[in-house]
């Protein structure tokens, strides 16, 4: 094996709690949650909706567990100027949390033209509404700023490029970097949403791998991503279609992203994601069996924080 550190694997609680579809794990406590990661040997988490709001309780919970809060996400409606000022306020709020918790990065994701995110949007609507050219501008020039704020705290903001929203297509994730400014904008670079969005995980990590900051590693199932595009399904009927699973499970192929990952010495974050129903898809044994996948992948086993 070469001398590259390996990076670190966390998990999202999104494995054992929906966010964008409330029923999936609405039973769960956060203390089967992080008694679940704290049994994997995992040391890394980002905030869910079952996690304490309060950041003294929080701190205590996950240290007891020897667990990092790496991230959480925060939407922003940028692209709409009207908005910047209020968003860029809630943005600082935001960095001001994570720091106290330790973070160094911000997912990050525009809103705005989302058909179940963006507050201007109405039920009867059917599609995301794509930017135009001034949108696009204001969506690169609030990011930027809010880029700014994240950087007096310390943390990077992550760009996640998501189903479901403006930056969704290969083509999307392309425009947003090169309309921001690299020093204060940073990719994160998910595997689900990159193959949702239409493009080649492998090649999107590799065009803008000097962008990453931050990983989500997730898998989908083409039979049913096939099915629900057959019946034009909007993002959050695909969750709740099961398109979305952990890594290992689904058609992405894993080795030559893991491989380069090890060899270009990645040794950031890179958290495990399926977002699926955990009644029917236990979130302990999926996640146990994603381990095992992606350990398998790298040389020697020696992912950090791998069972020897």
């Amino acid at each position: 094996m070469d001398d590259h550190k390996a990076f670190r694997i966390g998990i999202h609680p999104i494995n054992w709690v929906g966010e964008d579809v409330r029923e999936h794990g609405a039973d769960t406590t956060f203390e089967t949650i992080v008694n679940d990661i704290e049994r994997l040997g995992l040391t890394g988490t980002e905030m869910g909706r079952k996690y304490p709001q309060d950041p003294e309780v929080l701190k205590h919970e996950l240290s007891s567990r020897g667990i990092q809060l790496v991230s959480q996400w925060k939407s922003v409606l940028f692209s709409d100027p009207a908005y910047r000022e209020q968003e860029l306020a809630a943005y600082r709020a935001h960095a001001e949390f994570l720091h106290s918790m330790g973070s160094k990065v911000i997912s990050t994701a525009e809103v705005g033209g989302s058909l179940h995110f963006d507050p201007r949007r109405t039920p009867n609507e059917k599609e995301v509404l794509r930017l135009d050219e001034a949108g696009w501008q204001s969506l690169a020039e609030g990011l930027n700023e809010a880029g700014r704020i994240a950087r007096e705290y310390g943390l990077a903001l992550t760009y996640h490029h998501h189903g479901g929203t403006v930056v969704e297509s290969g083509e999307e994730i392309d425009r947003l970097m090169e309309l921001t400014d690299p020093s204060l904008v940073s990719l994160l670079y998910d595997t689900g949403h990159a193959y949702y969005g239409g493009a080649d995980p492998l090649q999107v990590l590799r065009k803008h791998y000097d962008r990453i900051a931050y990983i989500h590693l997730k898998d989908v199932r083409p039979d049913v991503l096939a099915e629900a595009r057959e019946e034009e399904a909007d993002f959050v009927t695909c969750i709740r279609k099961g398109v979305f699973t952990v890594p290992g499970d689904g058609c992405i192929d894993f080795a030559p992203i893991i491989a380069e990952l090890v060899d270009r010495g990645y040794n950031g974050w890179a958290m495990l994601e399926g977002e699926q129903d955990p009644a029917t898809h236990p979130p302990y044994e999926y996640a146990r069996k994603a381990l095992d996948y992606i350990d398998a992948l790298v040389p020697g086993g020696a992912r950090e924080g791998a069972q020897p």
